[in-house]
């Protein structure tokens, strides 16, 4: 049975996000699902846990950062705008 989440998402994420999803002919809410079915079902601890593709590591600028909710949310606001700039 379905349900309906609402999820916020910087603009471009989303657009780059339904672009994918178009070239997978699935909806962005599929490829959500697949997403999160896949991340919950492995029975990872954190985000660290997370298995980084050696493609991710082959254009990343730098080593992968995982940004958790260890922080205030006005503090993590803050620096994602700072990196925006």
């Amino acid at each position: 049975m379905d349900a309906k989440i609402t999820l916020s998402f910087d603009k471009q994420v989303i657009e780059r996000a339904k672009q994918y999803a178009e070239t997978q002919n699935v909806s962005l809410s599929r490829l959500m699902e697949f997403l999160l079915d896949k991340i919950t079902s492995n029975h990872f601890n954190s985000l660290e846990d997370l298995p980084v593709s050696d493609w991710v590591n082959a254009v990343a600028e730098g080593k992968a950062e995982y940004i958790t909710k260890s922080k205030k949310r006005s503090k993590l606001k803050d620096e994602y705008m700072n990196r925006k700039k």
